[in-house]
Parts: C-alpha cells; structure tokens; sequence
C-alpha cells in the first residue's frame, strides 16, 4: 500500500519557483530565492524536495558534468544545451523526440525515459 505524500507549503513553493523560471537553477540559487518568504527553510529541505519532486516526475534533475545539479520545472518532452564555457543550461526544443520507439524496436528494450545534454559553445561564448 502507497503512502499518501503529506502536503508542504516549501516543495509547493520550490515546484512554483522552478516551474516559473526558464532558466535551470542549482538547489543554492532556489534557496537564496525561497528564504525571504520562508525564514526558517534550510538548504538540506530545498535539496529533499528537489529530489522529491524528480522522482515524482514534476521536476527533471541535470548533471553539468562538474558535480553541479541544475533543475528544470519543464518535464515535457525536450532536450539541454549546456555551454562548457559560461556553464548556462538552455532548453532545446523541437526536433525528434522519437528517440525511445527507436531505441525500443533496435534493440528490444522498453525506454521509460532518457535525458540528452549537448555540450558546447553557446553563441556568446563562442565569438
């Protein structure tokens, strides 16, 4: 039997923030913008819910490669860009998104979900 998640005003607030930004922020940058409204929340609950909300579905977990997590509120189907450089994670949109039925039928495997980063230099960072 599944227990029922208790509700909270702070992942409520974090999945508000994350899902009103385009950027994708680190659990840091989501804190620092929680605490004028929430005093008593600490970093160590931002992080819990965070990772509450990935497994949930309701929020996409991104590794940069340099032990840095950045967030996403946008769980709809897309890829990443991440500049090597400046480190700023941009959403890449559009394309084929047929990735998992190609997979599945190439190889006999079920595909529950994938996540695709491209890395590189964003057009500041490559002039």
């Amino acid at each position: 039997m599944e227990k029922s998640l208790k509700k909270s005003k702070q992942r409520d607030a974090v999945l508000k923030l994350l899902k009103s930004v385009k950027c994708h922020p680190s659990a840091e940058w989501i804190y620092n913008n929680l605490k004028p409204d929430f005093p008593n929340i600490s970093l160590a609950t931002v992080y819990r819910n965070l990772n509450l909300l990935c497994e949930l579905g309701e929020a996409i977990k991104i590794e940069v490669g340099d032990g840095t997590v950045r967030y996403d509120g946008d769980v709809k189907d897309h890829y990443h860009f991440l500049c090597t450089s400046c480190k700023e994670v941009t959403d890449i949109n559009g394309g084929r998104f047929d990735i998992d039925s190609d997979i599945e039928s190439r190889h006999n495997v079920k595909v529950d979900y994938h996540s695709v980063v491209f890395y590189g230099s964003c057009g500041k960072c490559k002039s």
